[in-house]
């Protein structure tokens, strides 16, 4: 049956309109029509002046409450993850395996393939950060795991995965020619992240065919008047780039630089964990942050509508910019064409949310979902 949500306050495409019903047929946007001429016998639902917005896409979450994917891989952790998120409005997420050993990277694939049987459906798939990273720029990744890559492993994986690795963040200055190719030639997202490439190094492999960057400012080197250093390559070169924007992992003031810089280029990821005491990533909750056993920043405890909010409330960008960061510039990332938007052919995938930023309700694949 047709639904139609009216009464709302429509985001998309860098706009927000209002006096609009959006009209949902089974899974899919059929039509976007001024609410006062909605056609009868229509299942029609009220969302009381809140904002309708495309459901959110994190492509770089390690776990959630209580259970790290990132370092114990199973299909219990991608469920809890998978239901968390769909309850904040994440209605898409890569599940990301930091550095660690090539067992748990198989558990990884091995976890993946046996719960897309049975999975919701905003599970995208698995992201790599990891082990083929600069040690230089390690951050919380344990550095006896970090390696250079070979392309008999990266193949190894991709084979098994059979479609299921979607992401892999390496350093592209330390990584052989044919490692690059492959995953390239194979349709992996290559980020650039934990890297200490020079500025020369990063025009020469920034979008060819490196095309994009993982979370900006953290575990790269930074600017200098006299060695620019990596950031000014980004600058130019404009890839997609991650971004943190807790202010702590990024100070709110570098956000704002970085989004003059990249404008449609630059999307929002939560880089966040959850705590655990057990494994390579021991993440411990410290007042209003994640750090390791040792001091050492780990990843953060933002949700993506939190993320928003801190881009609106604290660097100045509008609420309907905000929102492309968090989920169109992502979808555009992944190469996910009916995702993003709020436009007909799209997914019914949307998150409902009020001025506070209280997730009200979500759409899920054309489902109202209130709880």
């Amino acid at each position: 049956m047709k639904t139609a949500f009216y009464n709302l306050q429509l985001i998309s495409s860098g706009q927000i309109t209002t006096s609009k019903a959006v009209i949902v047929d089974d899974e899919k946007i059929i039509e976007i029509i001024n609410e006062d001429n909605i056609p009868p016998h229509l299942e029609i639902i009220d969302l009381q002046g809140a904002y309708l917005a495309p459901g959110l896409i994190d492509l770089q979450i390690y776990g959630s409450g209580g259970k790290l994917f990132a370092g114990n891989p199973t299909e219990a952790a991608l469920e809890q993850l998978e239901g968390d998120l769909l309850r904040q409005g994440t209605l898409g997420f890569f599940a990301t395996i930091g550095t660690n050993t090539p067992a748990i990277f198989d558990q990884g694939i091995k976890a993946a393939k046996a719960y897309r049987e049975n999975c919701i459906g905003s599970f995208l798939g698995l992201h790599f950060e990891g082990p083929y990273l600069n040690p230089i720029k390690k951050g919380a990744h344990p550095a006896n795991l970090i390696k250079k890559g070979t392309l008999a492993e990266v193949k190894k994986w991709v084979e098994a995965a059979e479609g299921e690795l979607k992401m892999m963040t390496l350093a592209p200055e330390l990584q052989d020619a044919e490692v690059i190719d492959y995953l390239h030639s194979q349709g992996i997202i290559i980020s650039s992240g934990h890297s200490n490439a020079s500025y020369e190094q990063g025009k020469s492999f920034l979008n060819k065919p490196i095309p994009a960057v993982t979370h900006l400012f953290n575990a790269m080197p930074q600017m200098h008047h006299r060695e620019p250093g990596y950031i000014p390559a980004i600058f130019e070169k404009k890839p997609y780039t991650s971004i943190v924007a807790d202010g702590i992992h990024v100070d709110f003031a570098m956000i704002r630089l970085a989004k003059r810089e990249l404008g449609d280029k630059l999307f929002l990821i939560t880089d966040a964990v959850t705590a655990t005491n057990q494994g390579e990533y021991q993440h411990e909750f410290k007042g209003d942050r994640f750090v390791m056993p040792d001091g050492t920043l780990s990843g953060s405890c933002l949700t993506m509508l939190k993320a928003v909010q801190n881009c609106v409330e604290h660097v100045g960008i509008d609420l309907a910019e905000a929102i492309n960061m968090a989920s169109l510039y992502p979808a555009q990332l992944a190469k996910l064409p009916t995702k993003g938007k709020i436009e007909p052919g799209f997914d019914a995938h949307f998150i409902v949310f009020n001025d506070n930023y209280e997730v009200l309700s979500r759409v899920f694949r054309g489902n109202y979902l209130t709880n």
